[in-house]
């Protein structure tokens, strides 16, 4: 291990860009498959790795819902969301805002209360096994009905002390920030916090549409926002946080390869990017990979992993007092 990579591996982190269901190994997937009396998704676990080669985002939410369907129990959820948990400790991760889609699941007959019962019990357990302190971010899927997304939301409101935040996900294309304005408009009126995906396979307009007529305050992935220089200047200007998520942008083909990976040059910019994992068994590896794929690509130093490590702290939907705390982690590496 070199001492950048060291450096990586000890860096105190928080992650803003992670859904749950994306965090599925093929064994995990698997054994819940045959714990549930269910078929295979996949014939074996070298099968399940060897149909991650997709070749756009459609391709990969084909094989992410596939994979989903095998959950059905509160434990299935738990397993899941413990399993990711565990990962994330060893990657250094202080916090984590963890998405999860419930249409997903209750469009398939999985109840509500079921998935947040499996889900939250993992994330208490967490918090006391690894001292992870996580919120959950429910999203809207793009490519379904604003009717469909309200009826979500107001499913959701049983569950609110446990939610601190909506998003946007699925496929971008064609599924414009605006078909959902009015959806948004009700979770701002009911006091939660705001993020949508933008600008990942869709235009710049995409970020601006997210900012304005949903009201994001976080913006999950937003590298298209480069192809426009007042997008850009508006997100320097506001401070909005980016939730980048290098490995997935290869992975989909969003970008060619690593080194061609806008990051450094939204860092230059002035942007407020963070890294994150997204979808990791998918794409190639979790937070700590994410980090190093980029570092040893586009060759960032120490000062720009400290920064992008503090920009999530300033992003994430947390009080003042575990800000301060993850601050002063964050700070104590960085003078140790």
């Amino acid at each position: 291990m070199t001492e950048m990579d060291a450096f990586i591996a000890d860096l105190p982190k928080v992650e803003l860009h992670v859904h749950i269901e994306g965090t599925f190994e093929p064994e995990l997937m698997l054994a819940i498959a045959a714990r549930n009396g269910l078929p295979a998704p996949f014939p074996s676990v070298a099968q399940a790795r060897a149909a991650y080669a997709f070749h756009d985002l459609q391709e990969f939410l084909d094989l992410y819902y596939r994979g989903m369907n095998v959950l059905l129990t509160a434990r299935d959820f738990h397993d899941l969301t413990l399993a990711y948990l565990e990962r994330a400790h060893a990657d250094r991760v202080r916090h984590a805002e963890i998405f999860f889609d419930p249409q997903a699941h209750t469009g398939r007959g999985v109840a509500l209360a079921t998935a947040m019962e499996g889900i939250c019990s993992a994330l208490d357990e967490g918090l006391e096994r690894f001292g992870i302190t996580a919120r959950l971010i429910p999203n809207f899927l793009r490519d379904r009905d604003e009717d469909d997304a309200m009826a979500c939301f107001e499913a959701c409101l049983a569950h609110r002390d446990r939610i601190c935040g909506f998003g946007l996900d699925s496929a971008e294309r064609g599924h414009p920030p605006s078909k959902f304005a009015r959806v948004f408009a009700r979770v701002r009126s009911e006091g939660f916090h705001v993020v949508a995906h933008a600008g990942e396979e869709g235009p710049a307009d995409y970020v601006t549409q997210a900012l304005d007529l949903l009201g994001a305050q976080r913006i999950d992935h937003g590298i298209h926002a480069m192809d426009d220089p007042a997008v850009v200047q508006r997100l320097v200007d506001e401070s909005v946080v980016l939730t980048v998520c290098p490995l997935s942008n290869v992975r989909l083909r969003v970008v060619p390869d690593m080194a061609a990976h806008p990051l450094a040059r939204m860092l230059a910019r002035g942007l407020k990017v963070t890294v994150n994992s997204d979808d990791p068994p998918y794409f190639g590896g979790y937070i700590g990979d994410n980090y190093r794929a980029a570092q040893q690509a586009l060759g960032l130093d120490r000062e720009a992993l400290i920064a992008m490590a503090q920009n999530a702290i300033d992003g994430a939907f947390v009080d003042a007092e575990r800000h301060d705390l993850l601050l002063s982690e964050l700070r104590l590496y960085q003078a140790s």
